[in-house]
């Protein structure tokens, strides 16, 4: 399974609950949601981001874009769709509407921790390696053990930053969680050579 996928999967069990928290057909209400739990969101609307997950997983990004835009027009208050949105807007090479749109999601949840990793690794594809760092260390302030932040900062400090202390550190700290991951393994064994331990 690929890092989107799994993404994706993650993604949607998490938009899962919250969409599903509620399943009434009441309009949409403007402004900040505390709770995402106590959203009422419509049966269309529901169906069409469900469908929408479909055209992720099968790459048909243009598809997935234009469904979740519909999604958006009618629920303004929700981070996952606009999670969604930014990954297939970053998927098709569009990374300014991706950008935008993480930080939408953002908006409605400070504390998203994919809408961050999301963020984070658009901002290291782009060469933003400080920011990509600053995001990733926060979000881990909150969100100790979200793996693909640990293995993602790993990542950064490791081949962008060449920080070995923080690679060694958050792989470590990553095969804690999942010790199972052997791609992360065969990193840390490389990394401990290379930092002479």
């Amino acid at each position: 399974m690929t890092q989107l996928q799994k993404t994706l999967q993650r993604l949607a069990v998490l938009s899962l609950v919250v969409l599903l928290a509620s399943c009434a057909s009441a309009p949409s209400k403007p402004g900040k949601v505390e709770d995402f739990s106590s959203v009422d969101v419509s049966g269309s609307v529901n169906r069409d981001f469900e469908k929408s997950l479909e055209y992720l997983r099968a790459e048909n990004y243009a598809a997935a874009i234009e469904l979740l835009q519909s999604v958006i027009e009618r629920e303004k208050r929700l981070p996952a769709p606009y999670i969604n949105l930014g990954i297939a807007y970053f998927k098709s090479g569009d990374e300014k509407h991706a950008e935008e749109t993480f930080m939408a999601a953002l908006e409605r949840d400070p504390h998203n921790p994919v809408a961050t990793n999301e963020l984070a690794v658009l901002y290291r594809k782009q060469g933003r390696f400080q920011e990509a760092r600053k995001l990733y260390s926060a979000a881990l302030g909150e969100h100790p053990q979200y793996l693909p932040l640990i293995k993602n900062l790993g990542i950064l400090c490791d081949l962008y930053l060449q920080d070995l202390d923080c690679a060694l550190a958050q792989f470590q700290h990553y095969l804690q969680l999942e010790p199972e991951d052997k791609d992360v393994t065969i990193w840390m064994a490389d990394l401990k050579r290379r930092a002479g331990q």
